[in-house]
């Protein structure tokens, strides 16, 4: 019941279905039963609503039976070695395989690499159910009792209000084609247009595409930045002049780094996938590594534009706007800004932050910061604000006015001009 198993209740449920939402945490199912949500972009009232049509949270996995449908949306991270951590899936297999019914489909949406469908998933429903029901595949005889397995990749795009959720197109995999026919069926109820493709695994690495073309075409404006820099040129002013072409360009944008649990986590798996097949993806590594650099960048601006007002970055008091990883959302996954505190903290600068969407900040799989927002009341008392997360709500021109030195990693700035505004 997370940033995607959420929004897709909210879909079925305004389709008609009555759906029941699992979950460990039982803070999420405590707020789902007393009508709250706990995702910004989606109010108090969308879940209220809801519950009205029959929407219900539980961590009684004993409720899947009655289902008939049951769709994974479990996060897929990294491991510390930048290997997949499938243990999420491998866990929510576990649980549903005891429960599973005659009939039912399990629908897998988390990203992951080719091939986890059949070769992770299906082997532990298949192993761990009670009935001795197996996973359906074109061979099985009619009179064997089975499940279906799709693999539908999310698609959820945080803080894009300008393409409806049911208008974005779907993309479905099956392990057989009756297990296809039945995910096309439901995806069919809420999307406006259901894409059949003629495997899990082509589903998979459907997935997987979309987001590396992403960090590709990342890594490239941002290493166009480094050299935009040097050479005394606005990448952005070059970037809005190329997207005016019609044709053969898409505009990407720099910035401090990646965030999301997407762009920076998928060609790892692929890259460790590929592995296997003795395939070295150096195109896909060499973005990543491109990406994964931003944040030392900026900390080296940071503290060269410092040293430019006469202030060493030890002992610096720093204030930093934005740690969610994208404008206007409350999502801290692997965001840059985290990265970026962490290391300013590293050279002994006292870092402060400020987020609307972040009253405090503890701890997670890979950060351990245990901050609270600072206000914005008195911005002087800073040596630099550093603008990493560029949420409408800031009001930059007072923040470039008020504050001793601004360092913009977003282009928040744009068409400002001042003394103590440092873009990177």
């Amino acid at each position: 019941m997370g940033y995607v198993g959420l929004p897709l209740t909210l879909l079925l449920c305004d389709a008609g279905f009555t759906v029941t939402g699992f979950d460990i945490d039982r803070d999420k199912i405590s707020e789902l039963e007393a009508g709250r949500s706990y995702i910004h972009r989606i109010p108090h009232t969308e879940i209220a609503r809801v519950r009205e049509k029959g929407f219900r949270a539980t961590r009684d996995f004993q409720h899947l039976a009655s289902q008939d449908a049951i769709v994974i949306c479990v996060p897929t991270p990294l491991t510390e070695h930048r290997d997949p951590d499938l243990s999420f899936i491998r866990n929510t297999a576990e649980a549903i395989a005891p429960q599973l019914v005659e009939g039912q489909v399990v629908i897998l949406e988390s990203t992951t690499y080719p091939g986890t469908t059949e070769e992770v998933l299906v082997p532990i429903l298949e192993s761990g159910n009670r009935r001795g029901l197996v996973a359906r595949r074109e061979n099985t005889p009619e009179n064997v009792a089975s499940f279906q397995v799709a693999f539908s990749p999310e698609r959820e795009d945080p803080g894009n209000d300008t393409v409806a959720r049911c208008d974005i197109p779907k993309v479905v995999g099956g392990f057989d084609p009756l297990g296809a026919e039945m995910a096309v069926a439901l995806y069919g109820s809420i999307f406006r247009r259901v894409v059949r493709v003629s495997s899990t695994a082509a589903a998979e690495m459907t997935k997987l595409l979309e987001n590396i073309y992403r960090c590709v075409n990342i890594a490239l404006v941002n290493e166009l930045k480094l050299l935009c820099l040097r050479m005394g040129i606005d990448i952005w002013e070059v970037i809005d002049a190329a997207a005016t072409k019609p044709f053969g360009f898409h505009p990407f944008y720099p910035g401090p780094g990646l965030g999301g649990h997407c762009i920076p986590i998928d060609p790892f798996y692929l890259s460790w996938k590929a592995r296997e097949w003795d395939f070295h993806t150096k195109f896909i590594e060499l973005a990543g590594e491109v990406n994964e650099a931003m944040p030392e960048f900026v900390v080296h601006s940071v503290g060269a534009a410092l040293n430019d007002h006469s202030r060493a970055i030890r002992g610096a008091r720093v204030l930093v706007l934005g740690i969610a990883y994208k404008r206007d959302i409350d999502d801290l996954r692997e965001s840059p800004s985290l990265t970026i505190i962490e290391k300013l903290r590293e050279l002994g600068a006292e870092v402060s932050y400020h987020d609307p969407y972040f009253p405090f900040v503890g701890h997670g799989r890979h950060y351990s910061l245990n901050m609270t927002c600072a206000s914005l009341d008195n911005l002087t008392q800073y040596d630099c604000v550093l603008i990493v997360t560029d949420h409408s709500d800031y009001d930059y021109e007072r923040i470039v006015r008020e504050s001793r030195l601004v360092v913009d990693s977003r282009n928040a700035t744009k068409g400002m001009s001042a003394p103590n505004l440092v873009r990177c």
